[in-house]
Order: C-alpha cells, then sequence, then structure tokens
C-alpha cells in the first residue's frame, strides 16, 4: 500500500478566468500562489501551505466536478453565513452519521459543486 497521507493540488476547469478568479478570491478567500499567463491558469493556496487549488481556463465543453474544503467544525455556520451575505445559494448545514461530519453545500460561478466539510469533534487548524 502507498503511504498517502492526502491530496495536495486539484485541478478545476472555469470558463472565464477572472470571473473565477474573484470568486475562489474574494468569497472562498482563497490566497494566490502564482499565475500561468501562458496556460491561463492560476495557482492557488487553500489553506496556506496546507493545499492548492489550480483554475484552468478552458472554453471548450468539460463536465461539472465535486469539490470540497475542510473548516473548523465552529466555522461551518459563519461560513454558510457568510456565503448567504456574499448572494451565494447555500444548502445545509447538513450532518453525515456515517463520516461524522457536517457539510454545507454551493456552487460556483461555472457550476460546480462545492462543499464546506467540518469534521465532527476535530479541529482542522494546524497546532505547529
Amino acid at each position: 500500500m502507498l503511504p498517502i497521507r492526502g491530496i495536495y493540488e486539484v485541478a478545476i476547469k472555469v470558463k472565464d478566468l477572472p470571473v473565477a478568479e474573484a470568486f475562489y478570491l474574494n468569497t472562498l478567500g482563497l490566497e494566490v500562489g502564482i499565475r500561468d499567463e501562458k496556460r491561463k491558469w492560476l495557482f492557488l493556496r487553500a489553506g496556506g501551505e496546507r493545499g492548492m487549488i489550480v483554475l484552468q481556463e478552458d472554453k471548450s465543453d468539460w463536465p461539472l466536478q465535486h469539490f470540497a474544503f475542510t473548516v473548523d467544525e465552529a466555522d461551518i455556520e459563519r461560513s454558510a453565513s457568510l456565503l448567504r451575505e456574499q448572494g451565494v445559494e447555500v444548502e445545509g448545514p447538513v450532518f453525515h452519521q456515517w463520516v461524522p461530519a457536517t457539510s454545507i453545500y454551493f456552487k460556483d460561478p461555472d457550476g460546480h459543486d462545492l462543499e464546506l466539510l467540518a469534521i465532527a469533534g476535530r479541529s482542522q487548524r494546524l497546532t505547529d
């Protein structure tokens, strides 16, 4: 078995990079890592050094995807309120007994299904 410990980078295809960039920066609060103008890619940090999202502009047709971001349990309700205040339609919170975790669901400007997920009883913050 490989000793995989998580996922560091996920690529998300978008139709309009500036529109997607505004959403992921201003609505979700991700931070710019590096911009690749030649390929029309934008690397964004999700949770500091914990992982990256790569927005890749692609005007062709592609299937919509689902992406989940982790948050602290104490932040799930506040995150739902902040998204709603910014005009984002939010479903939830929904508790998933089998995980166990609480999630909220919403869409990005391209229609990808996004989720904020908080593992029950565990803080996601780094302590070092």
